[in-house]
């Protein structure tokens, strides 16, 4: 038996499973969601198993008793193959009241269905990604991201990681397999993609769709990772190629990716300002893990260190994986900034209490001034009703944590944790 890695959510996890009863463990295949919520279950239920599939499907239409029979917590993986259940275990709940009754895991969101309640109050949607540096014992963890907003003041530590390193973590990934077998990275990175494009592509939504198209607009969002390039934009690098895709046949194909997890743009932030200047909202293209565009391109860890433009792209899907993931486990939500007077900043960790800090990412340690300037300038035209920024931050692929004079804080992305 593999070991099991500890990860973030459960601490997420734990917490809702005891305030309501049932949750949903969200995310792409491979991630970890079944390992992981095992652990919290006492009866699992896998419909990934076509005879136990079957046997479910006709409780779900006979018998509600036999459908949610079990010690508690019952845990029904790939739940979303017999979207029923949602409403079936809601109306239990509602009937019992119980906390810690249900967990269900999914790598794809359910067809829609209007008829099918929310489960507001009843049932909490969590989305668990790949790993984090800090969870595969990459980073060091000597800076906080939960002490930064403390604003705890000495920042200090050094990087587990070389600049070769960085470039190998970023082609390997976070996929629990990956980390534990390292040695095989590429061959199971290049198996989830081909599963991906060939048979989760029409397992979604039970729309068959073409793979050399699926892997031809994977390739695309690759070639335009951490940039705010449009659908259209993307729609017609395709069509260079492929001259029958329209933009509705392209939208068609980045939803699906979406509802299996793949792609995870991040968000605008919108603050006020002081100025008048007008915000950007459109949101900066992003894969929920970097490896994903690494296989899209058959990029290799060399190959990054020999084009420090694409590895720059790529490291900022990295930071922006590992950001998600803290700012998830200290109760935040990651965003970026774009202004219309050309001011930006690649994300934003905002919490529910109004607390915030700006983020920079820069993988080499020439760009940290400016890096620092731009995160000043975005303080200075915050509105001053907001709060002030808990930490001003350069995330970078540098050697050294430590604090600058004019306060921002430099902190090599293997050094960070929640």
């Amino acid at each position: 038996m593999q070991r099991y890695i500890n990860r973030l959510i459960e601490k997420t996890i734990e917490t809702e499973l005891n305030a309501l009863g049932c949750i949903a463990i969200e995310g792409p295949k491979w991630c970890g969601k079944s390992t992981t919520g095992a652990r919290f279950a006492k009866t699992i239920v896998k419909l990934q198993n076509p005879i136990t599939y079957r046997q479910y499907l006709a409780y779900s239409t006979t018998s509600k008793e036999n459908l949610l029979k079990g010690d508690k917590p019952l845990m029904f993986d790939e739940w979303q193959k017999i979207p029923d259940i949602w409403d079936f275990i809601r109306t239990d709940i509602d009937e019992t009241g119980l906390p810690r009754q249900y967990i269900l895991t999914g790598s794809a969101k359910p067809i829609e269905d209007q008829k099918r309640h929310s489960g507001t109050g009843r049932i909490s949607k969590i989305v668990m990604r790949t790993m984090s540096l800090w969870e595969s014992g990459e980073s060091s963890g000597e800076v906080s991201l939960r002490k930064l907003f403390a604003k705890e003041d000495s920042v200090f530590g050094k990087s587990k990681l070389s600049f070769d390193e960085l470039a190998y973590v970023v082609c390997r990934g976070g996929w629990p397999e990956t980390v534990l077998r390292q040695d095989q990275f590429s061959t199971l990175v290049s198996a989830y993609f081909k599963s991906l494009t060939t048979e989760d592509i029409v397992d979604v939504d039970g729309i068959k769709r073409n793979p050399r198209r699926a892997q031809a607009i994977l390739r695309t969002y690759a070639r335009n990772i951490s940039t705010f390039a449009t659908n259209k934009t993307l729609q017609s690098d395709v069509a260079a190629n492929d001259s029958t895709i329209d933009i509705k046949t392209f939208t068609s194909y980045v939803t699906a990716f979406e509802k299996l997890y793949v792609i995870e743009n991040v968000k605008a932030w919108s603050p006020r300002l002081r100025s008048k200047t007008t915000i950007r909202t459109a949101d900066k293209r992003q894969f929920i893990d970097p490896s994903i565009a690494a296989i899209a391109l058959d990029a290799k860890p060399s190959d990054l260190v020999n084009d420090l433009e694409t590895f720059g792209f790529f490291f900022e899907s990295l930071c922006h994986r590992d950001l998600r993931i803290y700012a998830q486990s200290i109760g935040g939500e990651l965003y970026q900034y774009k202004d219309g007077d050309g001011l930006e900043v690649d994300a934003i960790i905002h919490l529910s209490d109004g607390s915030w800090g700006a983020i920079e990412v820069k993988l080499g340690g020439n760009e940290i001034d400016d890096a620092a300037r731009n995160l000043i300038k975005l303080k200075n035209i915050i509105d001053p009703s907001l709060k002030k920024p808990s930490f001003l931050m350069v995330l970078t692929g540098a050697p050294t944590a430590y604090k600058r004079e004019d306060g921002v804080v430099v902190v090599p992305i293997a050094c960070l944790k929640d």
